[in-house]
């Protein structure tokens, strides 16, 4: 048995359809707090954008990411997603 009771399993199968049904908006805003403004969400990315440049290797291999995965993200204009 991998850990994963059925419950769990439920429950992230019902919040998997039910972003489907958000569109591409919900898709858009990923990872931002919710009731973001539109201004709100391009300061949000662009100070996240600018902390994963100042990531340690260690606190890069902790979130999974490579050095060029981050600076090609961290590079990324605020306005583009």
């Amino acid at each position: 048995m991998n850990g994963l009771s059925d419950v769990r399993l439920t429950l992230h199968s019902q919040e998997l359809v039910a972003g489907q049904g958000k569109g591409s908006s919900a898709t858009c805003a990923r990872n931002a707090p919710p009731g973001l403004s539109r201004w709100a969400l391009l300061w949000h990315r662009l100070h996240t954008r600018k902390a994963l440049l100042e990531l340690t290797p260690e606190q890069l291999d902790d979130i999974g990411l490579s050095r060029e995965q981050a600076r090609e993200e961290g590079l990324k204009p605020f306005w583009r997603i």
